[in-house]
């Protein structure tokens, strides 16, 4: 699995699916239920796992709002909340699902404990990139396990967002051999936090903010977020100078997630304009994530030291992923089945992508 990443083509297929779902509102203008619901002004309440206005996550989904809002003529309204201000970060999956509150944005991986299978549709460890796991959503059935077992929580997902391959996190001491990980405690969560247990490490679940507070404490000794721009926002090269490139998280999915008694009273019509701007959303947000982590890196502080974690670890790491997924599978049909069509596309993609991105990517240099 030793491969490198590129990824573009994600902008322009959002780009096309969104005007496509805008034509389809259009045309479907004509339809008795959009009929019924035209010019009736719908609001839904959102609520998000990330504080207010958080940088291309959060604001990624206020412009999201602002989109529906502008699409449909002011008949969509979504208003959205922050965490805690209607319910707590990590508890928005169980409150739309009761149906408390309309809609979610946050991180499919942090459903692990509801269903095993979820953290695949977050991504997977040493895996698809964002641009491979959206077309693997999209074309190579994914789509389809995610919304079946979404289902049976009484929720409609769908992709709001993606952030590109991530960083390897923070450390407070050096990681020069796999004894080092022993007893670490470190945020880090989904399949790469179980393969991380079996290397030794406590992984922890913590939300956005309490993730630097815990880590100049010492409550634990690394973490993990998302890259350069984000991670600088966060401060955590003030509590820890090693910085490590990425292997757990190469395409991170995000969500936006409706009660789906809710989602199916929508019209047609903003059925077709929530899809649009998703579509935008996710386009954006990639392209956001790409331009600012490149410019904070320039800017990383001058004690920073970035490295690639010692070979010893990642041969033990791909060895621990095997048994986590093997391990999982023999637990749960809803995991094997959702991987069993992972590794399918993954098996699918790999030849064209080995002659077509990374040979161009090995030639570029």
């Amino acid at each position: 699995m030793k491969r490198r990443h590129f990824i573009t083509g994600t902008a322009l297929g959002a780009s096309a699916l969104a005007l496509n779902a805008c034509h389809r509102a259009e045309e479907n203008t004509t339809t008795s239920s959009v009929n019924i619901n035209k010019g009736k002004k719908v609001t839904l309440k959102l609520a998000t796992s990330w504080p207010a206005h958080f940088p291309i996550m959060g604001t990624g989904v206020d412009n999201f709002a602002k989109r529906c809002f502008a699409l449909s003529g002011g008949s969509l309204e979504i208003k959205i909340y922050p965490k805690n201000i209607l319910v707590p970060a990590l508890q928005v999956f169980d409150a739309t699902s009761a149906a408390q509150i309309d809609a979610f944005h946050s991180g499919v991986y942090y459903w692990k404990g509801k269903n095993s299978a979820f953290s695949i549709f977050g991504g997977m460890p040493l895996g698809l990139t964002s641009e491979e796991m959206i077309t693997w959503m999209k074309f190579g059935g994914g789509y389809e396990l995610w919304r079946a077992l979404y289902a049976k929580f009484n929720l409609y997902p769908i992709i709001g967002g993606t952030t590109g391959p991530q960083m390897g996190g923070w450390f407070k001491k050096e990681i020069r051999s796999l004894t080092d990980l022993k007893g670490l405690k470190m945020r880090i969560p989904g399949l790469g936090g179980e393969v991380m247990k079996k290397l030794g490490v406590n992984p922890v679940l913590l939300p956005a903010g309490e993730i630097y507070t815990s880590l100049e404490r010492g409550t634990i000794d690394a973490t993990e977020w998302v890259g350069p721009a984000l991670d600088s926002m966060m401060g955590f090269a003030k509590a820890a100078p090693y910085y490590y490139t990425g292997w757990h998280e190469p395409g991170s999915i995000l969500e936006i997630t409706f009660n789906k008694v809710r989602w199916e009273k929508l019209s047609e019509e903003h059925k077709a304009i929530i899809t649009a701007a998703s579509e935008e959303m996710t386009s954006n947000m990639l392209q956001e994530f790409r331009y600012k982590n490149a410019k904070a890196l320039q800017d990383l502080p001058k004690h920073v030291q970035i490295k690639t974690f010692p070979k010893d670890m990642m041969d033990a790491a791909k060895i621990a992923l095997k048994e986590v997924l093997l391990d999982e599978s023999k637990k749960s049909h809803d995991f094997k089945r959702v991987l069993e069509s992972y590794e399918a596309f993954y098996a699918l993609n790999k030849p064209y992508d080995d002659i077509s991105t990374k040979n161009f990517l090995d030639i570029r240099g």
